[in-house]
């Protein structure tokens, strides 16, 4: 990895938190919000990683709740 390389913020500007305080935009939790720019570019890249397992299954169950 560059010195110089920086994980972008997964931030979209739609920021609304669910019932589980996570942003219904970025999938991150308000915590990971908060701690974003205090985080290790390895631990961003963390996050993003949850962030995507987050958003696949809030898509899963939003097809599962739509064929019921």
């Amino acid at each position: 990895m560059k010195d110089d390389y920086r994980v972008a913020s997964p931030c979209v500007r739609n920021c609304c938190l669910d019932q589980y305080d996570v942003c219904v935009g970025c999938y991150r939790t308000l915590v990971q919000i908060t701690r974003w720019t205090s985080y290790s570019e390895a631990e961003k890249q963390l996050v993003l990683e949850e962030c995507r397992q987050r958003k696949e299954q809030n898509s899963q169950r939003r097809w599962i709740d739509g064929a019921t």
